[in-house]
């Protein structure tokens, strides 16, 4: 019987050290600088006319997010992109874009350098949603600006694409992949939670994420996630090259995250993104009666803190 005893009570005190609830959450420091490094590699594939058109897609930049002020729930932070890189493969050829050169020549390039070290603010929460973002459209306004020597229609469809990529809410949606993981109220390993996020590249999509906290380490969380992804029906058409662009796709996400439990600032994620439909051109002079365009996305994120 003193056996039986001892066993029941063991077994008690097991059962309630594995269901002791966490509040994983960020708690970043006043003052301190944290950082992103993200790569994403995205293939896609269109079908025009029965022919595959190939493109590749990967794109990289490192960001520093310093902390000027917090309250019980939200950060006040200053972000700034320290270095970014795209890299487009299309048709055998290759178009590399690099903050870090410096070639007047090379107009991309340039662009690019010209948006780095330029400060903007972002609101972020405790859970890791980004409230709002202050000063980007201002910053690529007054990047494109100082670009005399491109043809005024062009510098604003180069402002348009680059808006689509790097303005407030494709920043919004790439942060969030990384931030916006953490549930409203305390959890156990192997409890779930859903969270709703929205991507605005390469297309607008509605996201929502199922995570789990997988385990739970001396000094970070595992949290798995997996979700699906829709294109926003009400978004309005892209334009790009002049053409009013409408896309129909959906598919699915995995992502698996390791995040530091002291700050709640992710240490590594990595996740897939699968994506497929079609892309609608309009009636019109450059494309007569219109087209349909079946397509996928594929594509791999990296994002570590160093």
């Amino acid at each position: 019987m003193k056996h039986l005893l001892n066993f029941l009570l063991l077994f008690t005190v097991v059962s309630v050290c594995q269901a002791q609830k966490v509040k994983p959450s960020l708690n970043l420091t006043k003052g301190n600088t944290y950082y992103h490094v993200t790569t994403a590699n995205s293939a896609m594939v269109q079908s025009i006319n029965g022919q595959e058109n190939k493109i590749d897609l990967t794109i990289s930049g490192k960001m520093a997010f310093k902390v000027l002020d917090k309250t019980d729930t939200v950060y006040k932070m200053e972000v700034t992109y320290e270095w970014l890189t795209m890299k487009v493969g299309m048709a055998g050829n290759t178009i590399d874009i690099d903050s870090k050169k410096n070639d007047p020549n090379d107009i991309p390039s340039s662009i690019m350098a010209a948006i780095t070290n330029k400060p903007f603010n972002i609101t972020l929460t405790k859970s890791g949603k980004v409230i709002s973002v202050e000063n980007m459209d201002k910053i690529i306004a007054g990047v494109f600006d100082g670009f005399t020597q491109i043809d005024a229609t062009k510098k604003e469809q180069l402002k348009a694409q680059f808006s689509q990529s790097f303005g407030p809410d494709a920043f919004r949606g790439s942060i969030e992949i990384a931030t916006a993981i953490y549930p409203d109220k305390a959890v156990a390993k192997n409890d779930k939670w859903t969270v709703n996020t929205m991507l605005s590249a390469p297309v607008k999509a509605n996201v929502q994420m199922n995570y789990e906290l997988t385990d739970i380490l001396g000094d970070s969380y595992q949290i798995h996630g997996e979700g699906t992804m829709n294109t926003d029906k009400n978004a309005k058409p892209m334009v790009v090259n002049g053409l009013s662009i409408s896309y129909n796709l959906n598919g699915t996400t995995i992502t698996d995250i390791k995040a530091d439990k002291t700050t709640g600032w992710i240490s590594e994620v990595k996740s897939k993104q699968a994506m497929k439909g079609d892309m609608q051109i309009p009636d019109g002079p450059s494309v007569p009666g219109g087209m349909t365009i079946p397509m996928t996305f594929a594509t791999d994120i990296l994002v570590s803190n160093k």
